[in-house]
């Protein structure tokens, strides 16, 4: 028979198989011997308690019966090869691979167009961008083979639960070569040094169904005749024709958001989170989270989330970064901004997050009525409404990319990052020294009262206080804060109905992802591609059967 068994073990304890068969027969009265195996079906860490660290556990357990390895249903995929209807997805990060996943396995081509370069070749120009300060605005952190979330971790830990189907996506990618650990794992996370494999894998299984990927080929143009996309052009010349173009080109595509300002189709101002990246050495959130001098060696490098209101606006940590790295995300030259990311051990000596603050339109209209900001804001986007920003849907876009050229400019070039020791920097003074860190295209000593706006910088300084009462140690000199974090999410949402997913004014363009302001992650990016080509297969392909 088998049944599921509930423990609550050491952590030492977890990780002995034999151990846990023993616990396992003790909890249903059984010998060892008729225990003949378990799958692991969920684990998460409960380190509550300031004496002992726990490990939760749900196992299912084989009793007087042969044990059977977990197996999968791979789901299955058709040949598109011959199809007659064809999506036209822009852009290859997760909503869009997911988005051609799913259109093989409901018998549609598609056709990605990629402004980036295969995962292989987009590695050399990270590397030129670490260690040359030189930027692809094309190929680095955000845009490629499997857009920002290549790069950026692989964390795919997410609520969205009422947005799809969390398992199923979590499946496909262990059917694409992640390990089994991420199906039951409270928090599970593959690794940057993983994820490319990983992708690679996707692409092979569209090419090989019949789908079609084009690599550095951005979209310039689309023809909308009568409320509907008839084709879209891309930047060698090319027309392409689909039955329904799935826009998913990530949160950093200010070009294309450009684009349908420019084309009047209906877009808006989204507000989003801004703020910097703090580094601590792992071992100071190590002793803080588990109660301990020297971290289990079989417990994770531990993580945090760290939540306040602080003089009436949220101030939060984002995409927390256990034994990680800090790395630049710039998508365009003279334009500064950080990110983290972790391999699968998470066995760097650093931890690192973003800490953000909520950024709404009047922050954005408050800031621009400074006339040293007005000025850069011409400058830089000469096509901004200035006497109308309350009604730009560019607004925040205009807000991010000015502070990320404030951040470039303090840094002194080649993407040095401004930065401050976290006690220095909420007591507005600029560090003497700077600790040797993660950053690789390394820091520059500020203060940085001049590359974040006011009500970001006190509100970070003042929540560092209160973070550090919350956790004891965190707020420390060995951390530093590093400027700047403004990629969290699309400062544009581009609407779409409720029921049909089809944007109000063109009845076959579907926005979708994080781009589009409907996804905040990997996963919640993979169903919402998901959830599109349902509504497209069932407007544009089932209803013509």
């Amino acid at each position: 028979m088998q049944k599921q068994v509930q423990l609550k073990v050491t952590p030492s304890e977890a990780a002995d198989p034999a151990i846990l068969k023993q616990f396992v027969a003790n909890a249903g009265g059984h010998s060892i011997t008729a225990v003949t195996g378990f799958h692991i079906l969920k684990k998460s860490i409960d380190a509550r308690s300031s004496k002992q660290v726990w490990i939760n556990l749900t196992l299912q357990a084989f009793i007087d019966e042969p044990f059977t390895p977990r197996t999968l249903a791979p789901i299955r995929l058709i040949d598109v090869t011959n199809a007659k209807n064809k999506v036209i997805i822009i852009g290859a990060g997760p909503a869009g691979l997911f988005a051609a996943l799913k259109c093989l396995e409901l018998g549609i081509k598609p056709h990605i167009i990629e402004r980036g370069k295969e995962v292989r070749s987009r590695r050399r120009d990270l590397a030129a961008l670490n260690k040359e300060g030189v930027v692809n605005p094309e190929s680095n952190y955000c845009f490629g083979e499997g857009g920002a979330g290549t790069y950026s971790d692989g964390k795919l830990y997410t609520r969205s639960n009422k947005r799809g189907d969390i398992n199923r996506i979590l499946q496909l990618l262990v059917q694409h070569g992640a390990e089994e650990q991420i199906l039951y794992n409270a928090h599970p996370h593959i690794g940057t040094n993983k994820l490319p494999q990983i992708i690679q894998a996707m692409r092979t299984q569209i090419l090989d169904a019949g789908g079609m990927i084009e690599f550095e080929q951005k979209m310039v143009d689309f023809t909308v005749e009568n409320g509907v996309i008839k084709s879209v052009q891309t930047q060698n010349g090319n027309t392409i024709t689909g039955d329904a173009v799935v826009l998913a080109t990530g949160h950093s595509a200010n070009d294309i958001f450009e684009l349908l300002s420019r084309k009047k189709i209906a877009i808006e101002a989204k507000p989003f989170a801004l703020g910097v990246r703090i580094e601590h050495p792992q071992e100071i959130i190590d002793r803080v989270q588990y109660h301990c001098i020297l971290r289990d060696e079989h417990l994770p490098p531990a993580s945090y989330g760290l939540v306040e209101q602080v003089h009436g606006k949220g101030v939060f940590s984002f995409c927390m970064c256990p034994g990680g790295i800090i790395a630049p995300a710039a998508t365009s030259a003279g334009q500064l901004v950080v990110n983290g990311w972790s391999p699968s051990k998470r066995n760097n000596p650093y931890a690192n997050s973003g800490m953000v603050v909520e950024v709404q339109k009047q922050d954005a209209l408050d800031y621009f009525k400074e006339a040293s900001h007005k000025k850069l804001l011409e400058s830089m986007f000469p096509m901004a409404t200035i006497s109308d920003l309350e009604n730009d849907p560019l607004l925040l876009l205009y807000f991010q990319a000015m502070v990320e050229k404030k951040s470039f400019d303090a840094g002194g070039g080649k993407f040095v990052a401004p930065a401050n020791r976290m006690v220095d920097f909420s007591s507005n003074k600029t560090s003497t020294t700077l600790a040797s860190c993660s950053y690789l295209p390394g820091l520059a000593a500020h203060n940085l009262e001049n590359v974040l706006p006011n009500f970001i910088r006190k509100n970070l300084q003042d929540a560092f206080v209160v973070f550090g009462k919350k956790m004891k140690g965190y707020y420390t000199n060995e951390a530093q804060v590093v400027a700047t974090e403004s990629r969290t999410s699309s400062p544009v949402r581009i609407p779409r109905d409720a029921d049909t997913l089809a944007h109000p004014g063109v009845s076959n363009l579907y926005p979708c992802g994080e781009g589009a302001g409907y996804a905040g992650g990997i996963v919640s990016a993979a169903m919402d591609g998901e959830r599109v080509i349902d509504a497209i297969f069932l407007k544009h392909v089932k209803s013509h059967l």
